[in-house]
């Protein structure tokens, strides 16, 4: 596998960091390597979060996405959207939840943009709000084929309590459900 670079951005307080370290873990748990940096401001919930994702087999010597190099990017904030979406290249995936990012037209001709609503389908189908950073991981997954399904599932049930792993699995499934249907229209 060629080295993958994906960028999930929201803000303080919606786990996107968690995203980030499941994937990492993840690929870490295959023989390859896993890395994410974070950026997020002082605001501990609220402010602007970026947190860059890089998956490879081969070992990572720089930890950080040029401009233009991220090739896969999903955002649940339209602050973070604004402020973040320069590094995705020309032509890669970027998944907005539309009820709370709004991508220009010309964000439209630049880039292939999803229009899935995450925070939605955590809160009323699943009926658990915090479950929204594994729809986005079911969704990232699904859409760039990073990582092996099952490897990525344990990996995400083995960082949340016991208790909630049944209500995490449904939110996977529908992150998954969700992606399929929007590459598929």
């Amino acid at each position: 596998m060629a080295r993958t670079l994906m960028r999930f951005t929201g803000v303080g307080g919606q786990g996107v960091l968690l995203a980030g370290e499941i994937f990492a873990a993840a690929k870490i748990k295959t023989g390859g390597h896993g890395l994410k940096t974070a950026t997020y401001t002082s605001q501990v919930r609220g402010g602007p979060t970026v947190v860059d994702i890089t998956l490879d087999d081969d070992e990572i010597y720089y930890p950080y996405a040029n401009d233009g190099e991220i090739g896969f990017m999903l955002s649940v904030a339209d602050v973070s959207y604004q402020t973040f979406k320069g590094g995705v290249q020309e032509g890669g995936t970027i998944v907005v939840d539309p009820n709370l990012v709004h991508p220009s037209d010309e964000d439209r001709q630049k880039w292939k943009i999803y229009d899935i609503p995450i925070i939605s389908i955590a809160k009323e189908e699943v009926g658990n709000v915090i479950t929204q950073s594994v729809v986005a991981l079911a969704i990232a997954n699904t859409m760039m084929n990073a990582i092996d399904k099952e490897t990525l599932i344990n990996t995400m049930l083995s960082k949340v309590p016991p208790k909630v792993h049944d209500v995490n699995k449904v939110a996977y499934e529908l992150g998954e459900k969700y992606a399929k249907e929007a590459m598929a229209s």
